[in-house]
């Protein structure tokens, strides 16, 4: 088996045997595939595509090119969720409390930011203390303990996949749907939960920008997850503006705080919700209906923010930042942005609003880079509300003043005011996938 005779066949159009994709993987993980022809492939299977029967093969040679976690000590059903990703996307914070608070299993591995887009391994180690690296016992035995635990990615969980996703990423091959399907599913299937809650994002600050693209995704990861044997749903969600009002680590953490205490954004409120009675359903507690009570009850009642503080203090964390966010470390300075016109807030994109964030040192610039957990941006205004010429739309925050000019003008070129109120944006952007 020759891999120019491989890349010669999805050039013309041919389907790849199974035979072939593990060649593929196996040839390139072990160094025998030079990058070059590796990313010879990448782009023929951009230009051509995969079938479905591919991607799923693909799939899983990916997933079984490192570890996989057993998760079978855990009594019961385990849940995990995926977003794929945005810009002030707190939810799992959120989700993972309520969830478990309704006694379902949330075993979750999750990723660090990268680019314009937030890590929620980051959010959460801007609390004190806060472990994110488990080894696989510490990981199940918290799950045993308080139904929750949410850790870093696993360095050798589907390592194929690190490896192509930092050839794709230097070759403009990342906005294929085959690719990023096989990228997302290979790790959760890899990661061992038995069910899977997609959430898709489309708008300005996700990698789908259409919503026709971001179904035929979601579409694709079902039915993968399907043929692996994972209960798997999708839901698609806006992001053609920022979640909630905060963008940043700890800035984030408190506005999941505040959600959970009840007082956060309708936004973001409304799409937990939807999402948690999503993971109920897909563990089978009841209908969908039932399963939104519960997850209101789980909120309102308080008894997820009490299972955040468990699951923050049995992960090493400072619980009192959870109990005050008073006492979460803060940015040395902040600056105020004022809106240039008078008029509505008829568009903020995503994506510049993530990239003011990074400048400001939230994100990372590479994937070495330092961040600081303090730095962000809260948003005072979204979408159809009314500004004044000098009203404050948002507030900086930095470690060094010097950072401030350059995200200002970042942050302003991403918002548009208009005469005409826009029409009110909705979170969820389409029916259940399943």
């Amino acid at each position: 088996m020759r891999m120019y005779d491989i890349i010669k066949a999805k050039r013309d159009g041919f389907s790849l045997t199974e035979k072939e994709i593990d060649f593929i993987i196996n040839g390139y993980l072990n160094g025998d595939i030079p990058d070059y022809q590796m990313s010879a492939l990448l782009m023929a299977i951009y230009f051509k595509g995969m079938t479905s029967s591919e991607t799923s093969m693909l799939t899983m040679a990916m997933a079984r090119s490192g570890d996989t976690v057993d998760l079978s000590e855990i009594d019961g059903i385990t849940v995990d969720k995926h977003s794929t990703g945005g810009v002030g996307d707190k939810t799992t914070l959120i989700l993972v409390p309520i969830v478990a608070a309704c006694g379902v299993n949330v075993a979750k591995m999750s990723g660090r930011g990268l680019g314009h887009t937030g890590g929620t391994v980051d959010k959460l180690e801007s609390i004190p203390g806060f472990r994110t690296s488990l080894n696989r016992q510490e990981f199940i035995d918290t799950v045993k303990k308080c139904g929750a635990c949410v850790v870093g990615q696993s360095g050798n969980l589907a390592p194929a996949d690190k490896a192509l996703y930092a050839l794709r990423d230097v070759t403009a091959t990342v906005d294929s749907i085959p690719l990023i399907a096989a990228s997302i599913m290979s790790k959760k299937i890899a990661a061992g939960c038995d069910c899977i809650l997609l959430d898709v994002k489309v708008g300005s600050g996700a990698f789908m920008t259409k919503i026709e693209d971001a179904r035929k995704l979601a579409e694709k990861m079902i039915e993968i997850g399907k043929k692996a044997g994972k209960k798997t749903v999708a839901v698609i969600t806006n992001m053609d503006e920022p979640l909630g009002y905060a963008i940043g680590n700890s800035l984030e953490v408190i506005e999941a705080v505040n959600t959970l205490k009840g007082t956060g954004p309708c936004d973001l409120t409304e799409l937990c919700l939807r999402l948690a009675a999503e993971m109920l359903c897909l563990a089978q507690k009841g209908s969908y209906e039932e399963c939104l009570k519960m997850a209101k009850d789980s909120l309102y009642s308080g008894r997820a923010l009490d299972k955040l503080v468990e699951m923050v203090t049995l992960q090493g964390g400072d619980p009192t930042v959870i109990l005050n966010t008073n006492n979460l470390k803060k940015a040395r300075f902040f600056h105020t942005v004022t809106a240039e016109r008078s008029g509505y807030i008829t568009h903020i994109d995503t994506e510049c609003c993530g990239k003011a964030s990074v400048l400001l040192g939230a994100g990372r610039q590479t994937k070495d880079s330092v961040i600081d957990h303090t730095a962000g941006i809260v948003l005072s205004s979204k979408v159809g509300d009314i500004v004044n010429k000098g009203d404050i739309i948002a507030t900086l925050y930095a470690d060094d003043e010097s950072l401030f000019p350059l995200a200002e003008d970042t942050l302003l070129s991403s918002v548009e005011i208009g005469s005409e109120k826009p029409e009110p944006m909705k979170i969820i952007m389409s029916e259940t996938l399943r």
